[in-house]
């Protein structure tokens, strides 16, 4: 499907929020998507993201979630630029990330060609963290959350991991992760299954042989095609099947 790319600003309560928007060019009514970023900002891999969901046929949506930190903030992935972004990432706070995702929701909302019964998300590494907070909104039906860290013992700005807020999330949701990655334990992983299964949450937990933190990206060594390729594909089935 052809699409078509735009900057945009959101406009929240407190903050103007810059975005990446993709639209598909055919005319009609489209699901509403929104990509969270990781570390690294609105980078050319997740506006990558974004404009193949939209090619899906989803009107997409990437925010700057840094931008009441630092403005405009887009790096790469060398050591110094990931010191950098988890040091913005620290910054963050649950309320405010709440607040600017459900600011990107209600811009979807005014587009003539969005459902305005309700949005997905999917989001990479702290924004696979951001996902699953943000799956506790009244509008997010469908989430993909892809390994998010920290979300069994860690919560911006918060004393209790975003892991408490199980019980509140409203939509189905499916979480990625690797096996070597990393960044996760894997008895971490299976803690975020158990509170998805006790709050009988519709989940799907997906646990990837040989993957590593950031498998979905192929800017990053740790890329990895085919596990990236099969993760797609549940995120569209997910969509398709929830929007």
């Amino acid at each position: 499907m052809d699409i078509t790319t735009q900057s945009v600003t959101l406009g929240g309560e407190d903050i103007n929020i810059p975005a990446f928007l993709v639209t598909p060019e055919d005319e009609g009514i489209y699901p509403g998507v929104i990509v969270v970023q990781e570390i690294f900002g609105v980078n050319e891999h997740i506006r990558d993201v974004t404009s193949r969901i939209a090619a899906k046929g989803y009107v997409a949506i990437a925010p700057a979630i840094y931008q009441r930190i630092a403005p405009h903030f887009e790096t790469g992935y060398t050591a110094e630029d990931v010191k950098v972004g988890r040091e913005y990432k620290n910054q963050t706070k649950a309320s405010e990330l709440l607040k600017d995702i459900q600011t990107a929701i209600n811009y979807l909302y005014t587009l003539p060609n969005v459902k305005k019964t309700g949005v997905g998300t999917m989001g990479f590494c702290f924004g696979g963290h951001v996902t699953y907070l943000t799956a506790t909104l009244e509008d997010i039906k469908a989430t993909a959350s892809y390994y998010g860290a920290g979300i069994a013992n860690w919560c911006p700005g918060e004393c209790d991991p975003t892991i408490t807020r199980t019980k509140e999330i409203k939509g189905a949701i499916n979480c990625y992760f690797g096996m070597d990655d990393q960044s996760i334990p894997l008895e971490q992983v299976d803690q975020i299954e158990k509170e998805l299964q006790k709050y009988d949450i519709t989940h799907k937990v997906f646990r990837y042989q040989g993957a590593e933190h950031g498998f979905n990206c192929d800017r990053r060594s740790s890329y990895n095609e085919t596990v990236a390729r099969e993760a797609w594909q549940e995120t569209l089935n997910l969509f398709q099947q929830t929007l």
